[in-house]
């Protein structure tokens, strides 16, 4: 690791995230972290090493085929991509995707209440 330990992977993540309007942080079902915005999960951390995060299938496979993350790594036929912290560039490609999803979330979520104000 480049001069971080283990440990400090999951608190760069969670501080990254907190940071975000809106988001909850909880313990996830599975371990580890998951950060949500209301009720949808925008990620989630298990311990120090593995950031799984939910995307719309077309998204997904655009991020997998650029290489920023992996299929994940037991649904690889769903959503979800994995990234596997091993150094610096993981922590910061984990941050990267994670945004990515709170803002897709946030983009939805905007949209869902203007609909529900035009009705």
């Amino acid at each position: 690791m480049d001069k971080l330990t283990l440990s400090d992977n999951g608190e760069k993540i969670h501080q990254a995230m907190i940071e975000c309007d809106g988001i909850s942080s909880s313990s996830h079902r599975y371990g580890g972290t998951e950060y949500k915005l209301g009720k949808r999960e925008i990620g989630h951390v298990h311990g120090n090493f593995l950031v799984d995060i939910p995307f719309p299938m077309k998204i997904r496979n655009q991020i997998v085929e650029s290489g920023e993350a992996e299929p994940h790594h037991i649904l690889p036929e769903s959503g979800w991509v994995s990234i596997f912290i091993k150094n610096e560039n993981d922590i910061n490609r984990a941050i990267t995707l994670l945004k990515k999803s709170y803002l897709l979330a946030v983009e939805q979520l905007k949209k869902r209440i203007n609909e529900e104000a035009n009705q």
